[in-house]
């Protein structure tokens, strides 16, 4: 029997879910599109290497955000691709960072630590915001997980972007703003790794559930 604790059915509750996931994901992306174009100005404006890191970090979210949406409801194949295609992102995103401050440690900058501070908690106050509005899916297939972990990246990431703003205001010097930019492009590597593995766990084993004739997550 398919009776739920409120006495809807498995069906009903899934459409809920799914509901409820577009939704968040609809408000996640447009916070992630104003968030990019907020930072990437600043972070050109401001000679920061660690909020240039952030806004591409913004606008592969919502990037990824708009796949998610694109693959909602689909079989778990198609989302466990979906994560795949997201985590090279991901992966590309950090060898992208390294790159960048590898490029500001040649030019020997020092950025303005106020904008940097500025932008770096209106940035962590909209990650907090998507980061609890995604907490509930974090457990869920490949595709919702990849969700997850950018979200919980890119807090992390504007906390360190505070930090490192604190830490050029007080040295007069970048390193502190390519020392984050840096663990941001280790925890992009680690977290697109993640996700990478688990899409791939699925991918091996949807085959199985065809064949087995089990129907595949919805």
């Amino acid at each position: 029997m398919a009776g739920g604790c409120c006495g809807g059915s498995q069906d009903d509750t899934e459409k809920l879910n799914d509901a409820a996931w577009r939704r968040v994901l609809w408000i996640a992306l447009v916070i992630n599109a104003v968030m990019f174009g907020v930072e990437i100005v600043a972070g050109v404006t401001a000679g920061s290497a660690s909020l240039k890191a952030d806004a591409l970090d913004f606008l592969g979210d919502a990037a990824n955000y708009a796949i998610s949406l694109g693959v909602a409801g689909m079989a778990l194949v198609w989302r466990a691709r979906a994560a795949l295609a997201k985590g090279v992102s991901i992966l590309l995103f950090g060898l992208w960072v390294l790159g960048n401050t590898v490029w500001m440690v040649a030019q020997g900058a020092v950025p303005a630590a106020k904008t940097m501070g500025i932008v770096g908690v209106i940035a962590l106050v909209a990650n907090l915001v998507c980061a609890a509005m995604l907490w509930r899916h974090r457990a869920g297939d490949a595709n919702r997980r990849s969700v997850w972990i950018c979200s919980r990246n890119d807090a992390i990431g504007n906390i360190a972007v505070v930090a490192a703003a604190l830490g050029v205001f007080g040295s007069g010097t970048g390193w502190p703003d390519i020392a984050v930019a840096a663990i941001m492009a280790a925890l992009a590597l680690s977290g697109g790794w993640q996700i990478i593995r688990q899409a791939g766990g699925e991918l091996r084993s949807a085959p199985i559930l065809h064949r087995s004739g089990s129907t595949p997550l919805r």
